[in-house]
């Protein structure tokens, strides 16, 4: 008779957690602590014991393995996106576990110029996600961000397209949303708190330290998160604070990136809305007395 492994235990190390007023016990906080040695010795202990509760039903995962794999065209190509003179995809090759991303001049048979291949960026690495991946106005350079910890997150680097040299830029920690300003110079980018809530954005000039980088919004609410995202026509870039049902939105020119953040219209209780922009006119889609929407135009200077 085969003798089962003994699952592992973690210790409890009750840690008095307060919010809102309300005091709760977690007796496993300590499982967050990433760089602890108990924490990975433990980790390390639960995939010995799975790999062990597993084993056998290998052969199992590898039939069910090549059946999937089996069903996927490896080597796949995106549909193609137009930007100024450029045509933007991303492809896959048979064997490799990563996108490749690739764009084209004037023609979609025009020679391929391979702006990323993750798989290069993966190789020296037990864990690869790419986060962002950010073309600059002019189409001369490349932000994108990586993490290769799996702990999200990531570091935001710039590749300039005409060389293929990396600037020397590099910020650490960031999160899953980062926008150019229309002079390629700056980058607007997002950070997390400690409990992976989107909560700040900050504003980068190329060829500065990170550590000088200005913070442009906060949102303190922790029902909330923020991102952004440029208007259809990159006129503005726009922040957008969400909880489940509520939005809120600030907008900034981003002709100049170090101009006004204005906001577009206080939050209220159940109230989302949407802003975009088309020849100095504001469209906004909200669901104030509307159920199922309505869409508003308005002047850019009212």
């Amino acid at each position: 008779m085969t003798t089962l492994p003994t699952p592992p235990i973690a210790a409890i190390k009750p840690k008095e957690l307060i919010l809102h007023g309300h005091t709760r016990v977690d007796n496993y906080f300590w499982l967050r602590e990433k760089e602890n040695p108990e924490v990975i010795a433990y980790l390390d202990a639960e995939n010995r014991y799975t790999e062990a509760m597993m084993a056998h039903t290998q052969p199992l995962q590898d039939e069910l393995y090549e059946e999937m794999v089996g069903r996927i065209q490896e080597t796949d190509s995106s549909a193609p996106i137009k930007k100024g003179e450029y045509y933007y995809y991303d492809r896959t090759e048979a064997g490799q576990q990563y996108k490749i991303h690739c764009r084209k001049h004037g023609s979609l048979d025009a020679p391929e110029e391979i702006l990323l291949d993750e798989n290069v960026l993966a190789a020296d690495t037990s864990y690869f996600k790419l986060g962002i991946f950010a073309v600059s106005p002019d189409q001369h350079l490349l932000a994108y961000s990586t993490d290769t910890s799996g702990g999200e997150r990531y570091t935001l680097v710039v590749k300039n397209l005409t060389t293929g040299e990396m600037l020397a830029d590099a910020v650490p920690d960031t999160f899953y949303s980062v926008e150019w300003a229309n002079d390629n110079q700056t980058l607007f980018y997002n950070k997390q708190d400690e409990t992976w809530r989107s909560y700040k954005i900050f504003r980068h000039t190329l060829g500065t330290n990170a550590n000088d980088d200005v913070e442009v919004y906060h949102e303190p609410d922790e029902l909330f998160s923020v991102y952004m995202h440029k208007t259809r026509d990159d006129a503005y870039i726009v922040i957008t604070s969400h909880s489940m049902e509520t939005t809120e939105q600030h907008f900034l020119n981003a002709d100049t990136p170090d101009g006004e953040l204005l906001l577009l219209a206080p939050r209220k209780q159940g109230w989302r809305y949407f802003l975009n922009h088309r020849q100095g006119e504001f469209f906004i889609l909200s669901n104030e007395e509307a159920r199922n929407n309505k869409l508003m135009v308005t002047a850019v200077a009212n």
